[in-house]
């Protein structure tokens, strides 16, 4: 299997994991042009995705499905309740029903030689997932929007070979940011985002000798910096309870404008 962010922030999601013979994308939250870049990236083109995965439905993951299914004709799968609201988004355009596929949290299903299990999550969107992508014996997951995690998360990414986990925001820089209120709340509650000292404590749960590389994803543009999420997730990882040290691991923060290194496993 590969795995690559073709990018990951706050303003934009685009992830790819894939077989020799199977190639998939986690959301589309950029534009079809920069995602068509990122493939020709991996010696790939439109027409070789076996299926776009939706996370949910906010503009940062679905911004670019659009004009990919009309160019391409891509299946794309996501929760019933998450098709519901990518329909009703006008600034889409048309798109033909027939490729969208509903798939339920905790139910598997099989896209072509890749087992695909979507895990809940809890963030405020109609029906939001997180996806863990299997292949003979190997595993990648994108965990990124939510708010909280449990002791069901955590048992859902265990053994992983690859992971590309949110460490969103410095919980400092958002409580004394220029963000509002209402809007500090939101990133702050249990629907939210995760921080950078979360993404840490969860990492402590899930790592284990073979892991192979770690990605923190989806910062926030405001309210932290790509050094800062690495510093303080290795230091969460090295003080916290778990027999390892940040620096036992190769840990990459992805770039919300470029793509990220491939990694193979």
């Amino acid at each position: 299997m590969r795995f690559a962010s073709i990018a990951s922030g706050s303003s934009g999601n685009c992830i790819y994991t894939g077989s020799d013979h199977t190639h998939l994308l986690i959301d589309a939250g950029i534009s079809a042009r920069k995602i068509d870049q990122g493939l020709r990236e991996l010696g790939l083109s439109g027409s070789d995705v076996s299926g776009i995965l939706i996370t949910h439905e906010h503009t940062d993951h679905i911004c670019g499905l659009g004009v990919l299914l009309r160019k391409y004709q891509i299946p794309v799968y996501a929760t019933e309740r998450t098709i519901k609201r990518i329909l009703a988004t006008s600034s889409l355009g048309a798109m033909p029903r027939e490729l969208f596929c509903p798939i339920c949290p905790d139910e598997p299903f099989e896209i072509g030689d890749l087992s695909v299990d979507p895990i809940r999550i809890s963030h405020d969107a109609a029906d939001p997932c997180a996806y863990r992508i299997d292949h003979e014996g190997k595993a990648a997951a994108v965990m990124t929007d939510l708010g909280e995690y449990s002791e069901y998360t955590v048992n859902r990414l265990h053994r992983l070979d690859v992971l590309l986990l949110e460490a969103n925001h410095d919980i400092r820089m958002l409580e004394t940011g220029p963000y509002p209120y209402y809007l500090k709340q939101r990133i702050l509650g249990a629907r939210g985002h995760l921080s950078n000292e979360s993404a840490g404590h969860l990492l402590c749960e899930v790592l284990h000798d073979d892991m192979r590389h770690i990605f923190l994803g989806h910062l926030s543009k405001e309210n932290n910096y790509p050094d800062l999420a690495y510093q303080s997730v290795n230091v969460e990882i090295s003080l916290g309870d778990c027999p390892y040290k940040g620096s036992d691991f190769p840990i990459t923060v992805a770039s919300r404008e470029k793509m990220s290194e491939i990694v193979y496993f």
